[in-house]
């Protein structure tokens, strides 16, 4: 992970300010038991060096012209000449402790502990050939060694730190911004957990979300090269324990799942370690497929509410690796509890608001066409001696009326906001199926049987929706005679088939609602709503013999 421009651009400053600060110290050391004629040039040069970092320093705060930062091989490059110049090893450790520093920023560990080994053997040289070999000094040049790599490394480490921290926060930043109520659940998920796995270097990243006013479990997962669309898995709450890993109060991370596998984890409530790795759910390996995994606890008003988990991993995951998905996992928390509030409120606000128009609608436009109809009515029969011009002319336009006035009354009923559940979704379908009977004379069998059905009450509602939409339209454009509904759940599935013996669609052959969109045909609000729930729609016609509607939603 790289920091962000803006992060840099802090960092940057501080190898600045540390410059103007180190500097100052070796120069305040050579002054202090006075210039003597071996230290004049070290002291000219520091002074010069002193002068440059200090005119950078001003140049860098003026926002407008950013120049670009000092290389590090410069700094490098007045180590070396410092290395030769400097009379006592004091003023030296100053430069050499900012060089480190500002490696430990700008490069990674690696060159941060070659650079200090390099630095370390040239003193030692430097020492060697101005002192000669002396075995009580022997112990003093150990202990110059062992402390000018020691303290190198040290300070370069600290420099990394900053780095990584700077990283990190980039990295929590971009996150957060993902998750985004415009672009959509599927979208910010996709993009989170793909980060996710790249970061991590793993094959997949899941999130499950328990959801606990609607009583299920959602799952997203996706691939570190996912491209597409994803569609979260809808679960009850005892088949989505397998995403939860029996505990959520336990970090853990298995390299080895094979055997008793190998790896380790933490208690959230006192942060002690488990002292015996617990092995995997059989029901969590069998829905993973995991050969490596690391899962934490993220948290909702202060209760766990699912799980992060990254699997199969590139390489091994460490205790930092661990650490770090924590972190994020406490960074996402409140960024997707958030997300789900505002999906919940805009659904209840949406709502609401088509109740506020289907009672406005049939408060005022409603009663205003019924107060027309009742006048044509009595226009009509004011006018008994009117031509029959005027009252075929009367009549058609009373006619229009009366089926616009049902037209609006039918949006209005459907405007109105459902509560539709297992229970009665099957007694709300035979209602609405009678009243299809009477207003449209065609023939309607149901096929249907609400016991032991199982289904969340958002796809009841959706599918009462569907099959009042297909019935609609089958009134309006089949000019069919008989229709056979049938609706049943199939273990983990729940199918819905509406099938009419009308004229049938435009098109001939059986079609996926991709497929449809592709061609820009079939039926749009069906199939929008099928895809609110995660159903597959398929759409069979055969122009001048009917035409079959069939919704299937995975419930698990």
């Amino acid at each position: 992970m790289e920091p962000h421009a803006t992060e840099r651009r802090d960092l940057e400053r501080q190898i600045t300010l540390a410059r103007l600060i180190f500097l100052v110290l070796a120069l305040v050391d050579l002054l202090e038991a006075g210039i003597s004629p071996d230290e004049r040039n070290a002291v000219f040069f520091v002074s010069v060096y002193l002068a440059l970092a200090g005119l950078i320093a001003i140049l860098e705060s003026v926002e407008r012209w950013r120049i670009p930062p000092l290389p590090l091989w410069l700094d490098l490059l007045a180590l070396a000449a410092f290395l030769a110049l400097a009379p006592s090893v004091v003023g030296f450790w100053f430069l050499y402790l900012f060089v480190a520093f500002a490696a430990g920023i700008r490069w990674d560990m690696r060159r941060v502990v070659i650079l200090a080994g390099a630095v370390t053997l040239a003193l030692l040289v430097r020492t060697v050939l101005r002192q000669p070999l002396n075995w009580p000094e022997l112990v003093s040049w150990v202990g110059l060694v062992a402390g000018t790599f020691a303290a190198g490394t040290g300070i370069g480490f600290l420099g990394s730190v900053q780095r990584r921290h700077a990283a990190e926060h980039n990295f929590l930043a971009r996150l957060s911004g993902m998750l985004k109520v415009e672009q959509g659940m599927a979208e910010s998920m996709r993009q989170v957990l793909v980060a996710l796995a790249r970061a991590f270097a793993c094959g997949e990243a899941i999130l499950a979300y328990r959801d606990t006013d609607l009583e299920r479990i959602f799952i997203w997962r996706a691939g570190r090269n996912e491209t597409t669309r994803i569609a979260p898995e809808n679960l009850p709450p005892e088949k989505g324990d397998a995403y939860l890993l029996d505990s959520l109060n336990a970090s853990v991370c298995w390299n080895v799942m094979e055997g008793p596998g190998e790896g380790f984890g933490w208690d959230l409530r006192d942060g002690r370690a488990l002292p015996d790795l617990p092995r995997m759910p059989a029901l969590s390996r069998a829905e993973l497929n995991a050969r490596s995994l690391m899962v934490v606890t993220f948290e909702s008003h202060g209760e766990p509410a699912g799980r992060l988990i990254v699997l199969n991993g590139l390489r091994r995951f460490s205790r930092g690796d661990l650490r770090w998905l924590e972190r994020i996992a406490r960074q996402l928390g409140p960024s997707i509890e958030n997300l789900f509030l505002l999906r919940h409120i805009r659904a209840r606000a949406i709502e609401t608001e088509r109740g506020r128009i289907a009672h406005d609608l049939h408060d005022g436009i409603l009663q205003t066409l019924l107060s027309f109809l009742i006048q044509i009515d009595v226009l009509r029969r004011l006018l008994p001696q009117a031509s029959d011009r005027v009252a075929s002319e009367l009549a058609a336009l009373q006619q229009t009326l009366r089926h616009e006035s049902e037209e609006l009354r039918r949006m209005v009923t459907d405007l109105r906001p459902l509560r539709v559940q297992s229970a009665d979704l099957v007694d709300l379908m035979r209602g609405f199926g009678d009243r299809f009977r009477t207003e449209s004379g065609v023939a309607l069998d149901l096929l249907a049987d609400s016991l032991g059905m199982q289904v969340p009450d958002r796809v009841c509602r959706e599918l009462f929706q569907i099959y009042r939409e297909a019935l609609h339209n089958i009134k309006k454009h089949a000019k069919a005679t008989h229709v056979v509904v049938k609706l049943w759940q199939q273990e983990d599935k729940v199918i819905l088939v509406v099938d009419d013996n009308g004229q049938g669609f435009s098109f001939a052959g059986r079609f996926t609602s991709d497929e449809l969109d592709r061609l820009r045909l079939g039926p749009i609000s069906i199939k929008e709503r099928t895809r609110t729930i995660g159903g597959v729609l398929t759409v069979e016609s055969n122009p001048g013999h009917g035409a079959r509607v069939t919704v299937e939603v995975l419930l698990s």
